[in-house]
């Protein structure tokens, strides 16, 4: 079991303080900025790069050091995604690569420190997803109504504001959060690296967008990419066992 939230440590609310400013103030609030500076497959393309800094954030800080397949793996998710993306690819402004990047170091932090807890179960998978959310969420709230003064709402953006917090982030950050006590930070984001994957394949089936052949044997590409990772996660575990 967890941590219980009256017996958080000093060093574990640091943490979670951590965790909430670098995914939710600084991922999103930078990968939001960005794209107003860059087209949104470009955005996407980078954010494809994550799973290199991750590599490197969980290999120093955690001492995850990956399989040689699995740095294989990633390789050939890369390759996977420039081909995947390489059609819609466009040049942008360097302010808003570099904006971009700033977003991908706070998800890196985000993955890592996130993996450390729920690696050592220091807390349950609610409370690691609660409290980093209220932070983060609310020093970006904070920030958007300095710059962005009060919203206008109306009942769709009421209702696609209700479905983004409750299952796009409430619902995904719990799963995020509960894997991470199996997997490593590495093999987690490299699953989520098939998200542009599916909302591919769920734009060509709810809104008929067609699929080029070099976008299709970059899903391939990078799938097998991402097989390859988490192969060797269920080799190394066998051998644990």
């Amino acid at each position: 079991k967890g941590t219980t939230g009256q017996s958080i440590s000093r060093g574990i609310w640091l943490r979670l303080f951590a965790i909430g400013i670098s995914a939710y103030t600084v991922g999103n609030g930078a990968l939001f900025w960005g794209l107003k500076y860059l087209p949104a497959t470009t955005v996407s393309f980078l954010m494809s790069l994550s799973p290199l800094l991750i590599l490197i954030g969980g290999a120093i800080w955690l001492k995850e050091i990956p399989t040689r397949w699995q740095v294989f793996g990633i390789i050939v998710s890369l390759l996977g995604s420039v081909l995947f993306f390489s059609s819609g690819l466009q040049s942008g402004e360097p302010v808003g690569i570099i904006i971009v990047i700033v977003g991908l170091i706070g998800f890196m932090l985000f993955g890592v420190f996130g993996r450390e807890i729920a690696k050592g179960k220091q807390l349950d998978t609610l409370t690691l997803t609660t409290i980093p959310l209220a932070i983060g969420g609310g020093f970006l709230l904070l920030i958007a109504f300095l710059i962005e003064r009060m919203p206008i709402f109306s009942v769709k953006s009421v209702g696609i504001a209700l479905w983004l917090a409750i299952v796009n982030t409430a619902l995904a950050y719990v799963l995020y959060n509960h894997s991470l006590q199996i997997l490593t930070a590495l093999e987690m984001n490299m699953i989520l690296n098939l998200t542009p994957l599916g909302t591919a394949l769920l734009a060509w089936w709810l809104l008929g967008e067609r699929l080029s052949f070099l976008q299709i044997i970059g899903m391939v590409v990078m799938i097998t990419g991402v097989i390859f990772v988490q192969r060797s996660h269920n080799n190394r575990s066998e051998k644990t066992n």
